[in-house]
């Protein structure tokens, strides 16, 4: 009524406004009760923005780690617009990002290298992004100029007639019938065997749904008997033509410091072993246990193997401090008194990657597991470095690395979830080499994936849409890449045909 109106006239302001700050950053598609807990670190993230949009503040310093996660290239210029809209407020905007439109929005760039860990930590080139695309000392420029551009390692592959996936044979594909699950439209979802397939849409569109909710689940119902109950669809069909799945993700590799690159690889069990046959372990009677963490024994007591000790700040989060007693060497002095070539235990785990793979080059069983994690452009990482201390990119490339030293048997499904997310160009081709590598091996890679120089060189795509939440849910296109670059109604090929050009 008219009186009511008048009252809330102001709740029903301030009310749309936050909504529009929403919608600004690329978050039309939540639901208002949306569990936090559900949220992506890149939705959460934007949430955090709309909120300083809404607060309408001037000289404030705002530090963004990342925001274009998860988000697809429409998503992104709202991104962008809402920074350069906080920006003309009179802030100070600095994001750490690989994003190459973030980069060319920018109007003052810092490129840092030249390599990762012991290599980094320089500053290559800083200016507009002009000038850093002709800077000749600059890792990035080039890309941004166009001199370089990520490409696929190997020829395409070409999926099986598309007819088989009608008649019920499933001779190459993999098919999800009739998914319903939250917003799916009932969708048939066909996957070709031994290709790279790229799984794309706009932000909500029902990527992780599918992926994650419905063939993730049903794969480890089917090979690992996993209890998780998969979202809502009639069938999946052709599995049997696969004999084992694996999801490598950016969840950490462990929670604490005593899980590393060496301990999940399965190098350090090796390393371990060798040292139990030297010599003086052998007059001592040390097996391999002695220079684990886990036993008491050869490890530091007074931080039980940690090499830090943690410090509990209630309601704040957990602070670490090194060991006074071993000053952060994990083991006792009698166990570092067992040396390989001159170095011990410690030592060992104080290398390199890149170092360590050299220092254990004559003992394969330590030797491919350290190339594996070389391959995947990890050769900067500590032996010994703490799990807590990796990004997620970084533990998702351990994860690939201990995947790439296992004996391959040719019929094994990876599933990935943006794996390029924290990766700069330079990483995305190296992490391309071991997709095909393993494509290759005829191993077959689905990859929900908004980075367009990947969806570029995929065999297969899955174009949902074409928007999000109750606005997508639909299989807008699938095919080879210029398939989708010409569809109509598909928001990914519009960003993906200049790519093609």
């Amino acid at each position: 009524t008219e009186s009511q109106a008048k009252f809330a006239a102001d709740l029903v302001r301030e009310i749309s406004q936050r909504l529009s700050f929403l919608e600004e950053v690329g978050l039309g598609y939540l639901t208002l009760n949306r569990e936090s807990a559900t949220l992506s670190g890149g939705e959460g993230q934007r949430i955090r923005l709309a909120t300083q949009l809404g607060a309408n503040l001037a000289g404030v310093l705002y530090v963004l780690d990342e925001p274009s996660i998860g988000l697809h290239q429409a998503d992104n210029a709202k991104l962008i617009q809402t920074l350069l809209r906080l920006r003309d407020l009179g802030n100070t905007i600095i994001v750490v990002e690989h994003d190459e439109e973030t980069m060319r929005a920018a109007d003052h760039v810092i490129d840092m290298g030249p390599g990762a860990g012991a290599l980094g930590g320089r500053i290559l080139a800083q200016g507009t992004p002009g000038e850093i695309a002709g800077n000749p000392d600059s890792m990035t420029g080039p890309y941004l100029s166009g001199l370089k551009r990520i490409s696929p390692p190997s020829p395409r592959v070409t999926p099986p007639d598309t007819a088989t996936t009608q008649s019920g044979l499933d001779t190459g594909w993999i098919v999800i019938e009739n998914a319903t699950e939250h917003n799916l439209r009932g969708i048939d979802a066909a996957f070709p065997l031994g290709c790279f397939t790229c799984v794309t849409g706009p932000s909500g569109s029902g990527k992780s749904t599918l992926i994650d909710d419905i063939l993730r689940r049903v794969l480890f119902r089917h090979f690992y008997q996993a209890k998780d109950t998969p979202g809502s669809h009639d069938s999946v069909r052709g599995l049997e033509q696969i004999d084992k799945a694996i999801v490598v993700d950016q969840s950490p590799i462990g929670r604490g410091p005593r899980s590393n690159p060496a301990t999940y690889s399965g190098a350090f069990t090796a390393i371990r072993e060798l040292f139990s046959e030297l010599p003086l372990s052998r007059q001592r009677g040390y097996d391999a246990g002695r220079f684990s963490f886990n036993v008491a024994g050869g490890r530091c007591e007074a931080c039980k193997g940690d090499g830090l000790i943690r410090i509990d700040m209630h309601f704040l989060t957990d602070v670490y401090v090194t060991c006074e007693t071993c000053h952060g060497r994990r083991y006792n002095e009698e166990t570092l008194q067992v040396t390989f070539r001159g170095k011990s235990i410690a030592d060992v785990l104080d290398l390199e990657v890149d170092e360590a793979r050299l220092f254990f080059r004559k003992i394969p069983s330590i030797y491919t597991k350290l190339r594996a994690l070389c391959d995947v452009g990890l050769g900067y990482l500590k032996l010994g470095q703490p799990a807590n201390t990796l990004s997620g990119g970084e533990a998702q490339r351990v994860k690939l690395a201990a995947e790439l030293s296992k004996k391959a048997t040719g019929k094994t499904l990876y599933l990935f979830d943006e794996p390029t997310t924290g990766l700069h160009f330079e990483d995305i081709q190296i992490l391309l080499d071991v997709f095909f590598q393993l494509r290759n091996g005829g191993n077959t890679l689905i990859v929900i994936e908004h980075n367009l120089d990947v969806i570029r060189c995929a065999d297969w795509i899955l174009d949902l849409g074409p928007g999000g939440g109750q606005h997508g849910g639909e299989l807008v296109a699938q095919g080879p890449p210029e398939l989708i670059a010409e569809s109509p109604i598909s928001l990914t090929g519009q960003y993906l045909a200049p790519k093609l050009r």
